[in-house]
């Protein structure tokens, strides 16, 4: 896909599960099918069978609505990490490969967070629209 363009998607009712670690650090899992909002061009895309590998960085804010529910949005930042195509075994890199990625992923956004905090923070954090009343 082009920079600039995007899809939404529609995640199916799956299970978050999380596990304090400290009292600041949570655990987490979430597996889920997910499907496009709309159809796919014919012809667009990887072929059926094709992985992926991201790294998500996220902020998620959460508001207590009564004793067992919450609303939550997440917004951040996704990136590639590795990916298998369809008729290969391999990974397109090592697990070597693949944390030096992520760490020069976290390294340039500690160093965009540095450069410009305040504009780096605006882009990846919105604050939730109130609904009217």
């Amino acid at each position: 896909m082009k920079v600039g363009r995007g899809h939404k998607w529609k995640y199916e009712p799956g299970d978050w599960v999380e596990t304090k670690v400290t009292p600041d650090r949570w655990d987490f899992r979430y597996a889920v099918n997910k499907r496009r909002a709309g159809k796919a061009p014919e012809g667009s895309g990887v072929p059926v069978g094709t992985e992926y590998h991201w790294y998500i960085m996220a902020d998620q804010i959460v508001k207590k609505l009564d004793a067992n529910t919450y609303t939550t949005e997440m917004v951040g930042l996704k990136y590639t990490v590795a990916h298998r195509r369809a008729d290969k075994d391999a990974w397109s890199t090592t697990d070597a490969g693949k944390r030096k990625r992520l760490i020069k992923l976290l390294k340039d956004t500690i160093a965009e967070l540095e450069r410009a905090p305040e504009q780096s923070r605006r882009r990846a954090v919105r604050t939730p629209k109130k609904k009217a009343a």
